[in-house]
């Protein structure tokens, strides 16, 4: 016999179909602005959260991580997987999944679909940096890797910052031609480049966002001059960098958690003690940003578990709001919390 679940069985799902609808009836720009105010107001009050480095189950041909965190109210977590051989088979480099639990109870409040609001979370973090970090007035990007994050760094940063022009450059031009395409059709103005020393050419914002698990040097020191903002989101294990050491020597670097960022960050090619600035900091006014034009500022972005929460915790109310999700049967309810077995043979 069948038993039809209780309300208390029934976990709010977002399923990809779902996470896509949302993102339309809201907006991608909208959607990328509104994570952005999520993941700020998160940051303001970042002290009160836990603060764990994501566990991490590294092999020569990816990672897969769990990043979990709490506020004390609820506690999020997010299944993540990075594998850059996976396009080479027609697959993602990225997938993941997540989930937000009332501390209280333990019981889940939301399992939702993570790998288009990972990369949704991803270009809303990074402008949320630029904010504070970028120069003022900054309207050209340049984009170093144009891989299937790089649209979404594009939208967030003219969301947040007013970003109208990119100019693009990937190993591949398969993949340029593919962002330059996708771009274009936004109303952006883009120069796809051949060389990333032509891409960054007259380019306030340099974004670096490669998925080869080396040490690679994307960019050389003399690439980079006085005044310019990097946005370098590409390293995030150990093992794979993407600018010069002599870059991040000149560099202000500021970071989301000092201690997974020296594992998996730029920062890992340098002493363990070398002095970052962590972006809370600089959110909530405890330390300065950008403080003059010359000023060459580093946002060395690896991922946060704080970024997910909140990612988390803004698509939890807005697909209530809208009734984009769906009652996953997830969890037992017996009738007598001490009477699992019965439940089980009641169902036959």
């Amino acid at each position: 016999m069948t038993l039809a679940p209780s309300s208390r069985a029934l976990v709010p799902f977002v399923s990809v179909a779902d996470m896509m609808r949302l993102v339309h009836a809201i907006g991608v720009e909208p959607m990328l602005a509104g994570l952005a105010e999520t993941i700020e107001e998160d940051f303001r009050r970042w002290e009160g959260f836990e603060r764990t480095p994501r566990v991490a189950s590294h092999s020569d041909v990816g990672v897969i991580e769990l990043m979990p965190t709490s506020d004390g109210d609820l506690y999020g977590f997010k299944y993540v997987n990075g594998h850059p051989k996976n396009t080479r088979e027609g697959l993602q480099t990225v997938t993941a999944f997540g989930l937000l639990a009332n501390v209280a109870t333990g019981y889940p409040v939301l399992l939702s679909e993570m790998t288009l609001l990972t990369a949704l979370r991803t270009g809303a973090t990074s402008a949320v940096a630029a904010k504070y970090l970028a120069p003022k007035g900054a309207r050209t990007m340049a984009m170093i890797g144009n891989g299937a994050q790089s649209e979404f760094q594009a939208l967030a940063f003219r969301a947040v910052l007013g970003i109208d022009t990119l100019r693009l450059y990937d190993i591949d031009p398969a993949a340029t031609r593919k962002c330059c395409a996708n771009l274009v059709e936004q109303g952006f103005h883009v120069t796809a480049c051949d060389t990333p020393e032509a891409a960054i050419e007259g380019a306030e914002i340099i974004t670096t966002c490669t998925a080869d698990k080396q040490y690679a040097t994307i960019l050389t020191d003399n690439m980079v001059g006085a005044g310019v903002h990097l946005n370098a989101i590409g390293g995030d294990c150990p093992g794979k960098t993407e600018l010069h050491r002599d870059i991040l020597l000149r560099a202000d670097i500021f970071v989301e958690h000092p201690e997974q960022t020296r594992v998996e960050g730029e920062i890992q090619q340098l002493d363990p003690d070398h002095p970052v600035t962590e972006l809370w900091q600089v959110i909530t006014g405890a330390a300065p940003g950008r403080r003059e034009a010359a000023q060459i500022t580093l946002f060395d972005g690896v991922g946060f578990a704080i970024e997910d929460f909140s990612a988390l915790r803004y698509i939890h109310e807005k697909s209530r709001e809208l009734g984009m999700r769906q009652d996953l049967d997830l969890l037992a309810d017996p009738d007598d919390p001490r009477d699992l077995y019965g439940m089980l043979m009641r169902s036959r």
